[in-house]
């Protein structure tokens, strides 16, 4: 195994394993070592000249390279790049399929199915979240044993919901996480608790979106209440009322045309961009033939290679709205004395990701071939089919709760370096873009999407697998992350503005 030209306007390869400093690779003299999922420039390269991977431009040499040399952060620089977009001109339209496949899912009515059949405890406030996990911590598995049919009893607390100043920006994103999470079809029943006094006014919620009391949604504030045990022991009444409702629900055939699925990476490294992102791609290209959703996020991490979505822009004004978001987060980074290129991290630095573009053209690529039908604020509810596109950070917990607020009952996501990741109440599918990592961690992962490198499978049998492993998770079967019991502390807001 030597190098991977992954185009051939490329001037760099990549070691498919670590090779050492003066030994000839595929006709290459190499003049140092190259780790595993490291570039190789095959060319000389002048300083100021772009690097090329992707047939795009990933950075500029920082310094003169000649063949053969490492290519990394010592003579790969970042630079911004000033890109010309054209929109809808690059429109493939999914293929339509032979016939319609179906999930076993909870059919909520008016288009609403589920996954997963959990009663959720939403918090408004910080205040109230030690409240809502001593509730959820009454239901142990002991205690559901009764109601096989329920698959949990999670709290949902986060570090805000007060003191939020700014123009409004980050109050309207987290009630839009409310909202999403309480209307989810993966909870069967929600009881929402807060303190009284804060800013994040669950009353309000309720009157902004339509929200209604009934058996299965209830509220409760503490200073209300009369504190924190009388809290405690109203909610676990509360809750144990509605555990037979819930308990009745089953399972039925649903056409796969209902399923949101999140498009998500972390822990990204060299392969990323090679195996399960192109992988995740396909499936995502499959599902969208059905008439499902694919839901790309992390708007940082598509930075440089936004002009290729735009170029599959269903129409002019969505790719508008994308670009637009691309400015948003330039003047954001800007006025906090940022940089888009503050990514990578120094995990994906070490496995071979040198600038943000580089990482963006890799990401990028979950979203699949087929056209992007729409771009929505985070947490905004996601309406549009096919591959759709939602604003958010690249943190991951941020980035994955909101994608479930905008509806996405599965999380797909993707990883080099390795990742614990895991989420209620959609169920994440962890897939691993090398197979080492996929042996190391094989407790956390779910598929080894690096069996294209090490035993030669193709990209579209690989997104097949995903694409059924997709469809057997919102059939009930259960996911390593699930198994492990994570979930319980990945939701996180994302937290816009100044806190006062």
């Amino acid at each position: 195994m030597g190098l991977i030209r992954l185009d051939p306007a490329d001037n760099v390869a990549i070691a498919q394993t670590a090779l050492r400093g003066g030994e000839d690779v595929d006709g290459l003299r190499l003049n140092a070592a190259i780790p595993t999922g490291h570039k190789v420039a095959l060319s000389a390269i002048a300083a100021g000249q772009p690097v090329l991977k992707y047939a795009q431009k990933i950075g500029v040499a920082s310094c003169d390279i000649a063949a053969g040399d490492h290519v990394h952060t010592h003579n790969l620089s970042f630079t911004a790049v000033d890109q010309t977009y054209t929109f809808g001109t690059n429109l493939r339209p999914a293929t339509v399929p032979e016939a319609t496949d179906t999930f076993m899912g909870f059919d909520r009515g008016k288009g609403r199915v589920g996954t997963r059949n959990y009663i959720g405890i939403l918090t408004s406030v910080n205040c109230s979240a030690t409240v809502a996990r001593m509730i959820a911590n009454h239901f142990t598995p002991e205690v559901l044993a009764n109601y096989p049919n329920v698959d949990g009893v999670a709290a949902f607390v986060h570090g805000t919901g007060c003191g939020m100043g700014g123009d409004g920006t980050g109050f309207e994103a987290l009630q839009r996480v409310m909202w999403g999470y309480a209307r989810h079809p993966n909870l069967a029943g929600v009881l929402m608790v807060g303190l009284g006094c804060e800013m994040n006014q669950i009353d309000w919620l309720l009157e902004a979106y339509g929200l209604e009391h009934g058996p299965l949604f209830q509220t409760m504030n503490i200073q209300n209440v009369a504190g924190t045990q009388e809290t405690v022991a109203r909610g676990i009444e509360r809750v144990e009322a509605m555990l037979p409702l819930a308990n009745q629900a089953t399972r039925t055939p649903c056409a796969v045309s209902h399923l949101k699925v999140a498009l998500q990476c972390g822990g990204s490294d060299a392969w990323s961009g090679v195996t399960a992102n192109p992988a995740l791609g396909y499936a995502c290209d499959l599902l969208a033939a059905q008439g499902g959703t694919g839901v790309l996020a992390e708007t940082p991490e598509i930075y440089g290679a936004e002009h290729l979505l735009v170029e599959r822009a269903a129409d002019q004004a969505t790719g508008e709205r994308l670009i637009d978001l691309i400015r948003w987060w330039e003047e954001y980074t800007a006025a906090n004395k940022g940089s888009m290129d503050n990514n990578p991290s120094p995990g994906n630095k070490a496995g071979g990701l040198t600038t943000i573009l580089e990482k963006s053209l890799g990401a990028a690529a979950k979203g699949g071939t087929t056209p992007l039908n729409g771009v929505y604020k985070y947490a905004e509810p996601v309406t549009a089919a096919g591959f759709t596109f939602m604003d958010s950070p690249g943190y991951d917990p941020a980035s994955v709760t909101g994608q479930i607020a905008g509806g996405c009952q599965i999380v797909c996501f993707t990883t080099g370096r390795g990742s614990a990741f895991g989420s209620k109440p959609s169920p994440t599918i962890k897939i691993a873009t090398n197979t080492d990592m996929a042996t190391r961690m094989a407790g956390d992962m779910d598929i080894d999407a690096g069996r294209i490198l090490s035993e030669g499978l193709d990209v579209p049998a690989m997104g097949r697998e995903i694409y059924e492993q997709i469809i057997a998770t919102a059939s009930g079967a259960a996911t390593k992350s699930e198994r492990l019991g994570l979930g319980d502390y990945e939701f996180v807001p994302w937290q816009i503005g100044a806190t006062m």
